[in-house]
């Protein structure tokens, strides 16, 4: 059973509201490494659309066929509670976070990256940003001290800790706050960790929080 998440606000839903989704690339230098990219000077910023975005606690991950490898990027997602002015510490402008999944149809995106075009039909497509169970911020402490990772068919096969992160989660909430704004409904992800691989029909995903299961599906290709 799939939830989408882009509806407006209300009083039942407005955890589950979204209205931008920004994703930092590169935020991890063992998945830059794994990739063969650079670590980027400063946060390496791309954009989903809305629709991409859905809750995921079982069911089917429906995906695209026939355009390649799609790869599954565990991320830690942040979602803001209030608008972001100068100043604010990242306790106060988050309200909920979350483990998803930035999908990538990576052969699309090796060819987009060649001719130096935009990511969007490697990164956007529908149902490319499943997510989990949204949890109350527990303010960043707190998440230092627990990590988030992804079974694959019973398999741990990533794991992540924002302590490796290139860019911390104040460094990218000034940055992304100052250049393009942050409002509440807007989400984040913050980057993966190195392991990344190919996703294949009937693969069974659970992606966790510390020791919790925040999200399921299984893939249909």
């Amino acid at each position: 059973m799939s939830e989408h998440s882009n509806r407006p606000p209300s009083a039942h839903n407005a955890k589950a509201f979204i209205r931008n989704i920004y994703c930092v690339g590169r935020n991890y230098r063992l998945h830059a490494a794994e990739l063969g990219n650079d670590v980027p000077a400063s946060p390496m910023l791309f954009l989903k659309p809305s629709h991409a975005a859905e809750t995921l606690q079982g069911g089917n991950l429906r995906l695209p066929s026939g355009q390649g490898a799609v790869h599954y990027e565990t991320e830690l997602v942040l979602r803001v509670g209030k608008a972001y002015y100068p100043g604010i510490v990242a306790d106060e402008l988050y309200a909920h976070v979350t483990v998803g999944l930035d999908l990538t149809l990576r052969s699309v995106q090796d060819t987009l990256k060649a001719k130096g075009l935009p990511w969007l039909a490697a990164k956007g497509f529908r149902h490319s940003a499943p997510l989990g169970r949204w949890k109350s911020f527990p303010g960043g402490d707190a998440l230092a001290a627990t990590d988030f990772g992804l079974h694959l068919n019973g398999r741990e096969v990533q794991r992540g800790h924002i302590r490796d992160m290139v860019f911390s989660i104040q460094a990218l909430t000034d940055y992304i706050g100052q250049a393009y704004g942050l409002e509440e409904g807007d989400i984040l992800f913050t980057g993966t960790p190195a392991g990344v691989g190919q996703l294949a029909d009937g693969d069974e995903l659970a992606w966790r929080l510390g020791g919790e299961i925040l999200g399921r599906a299984t893939v249909a290709l």
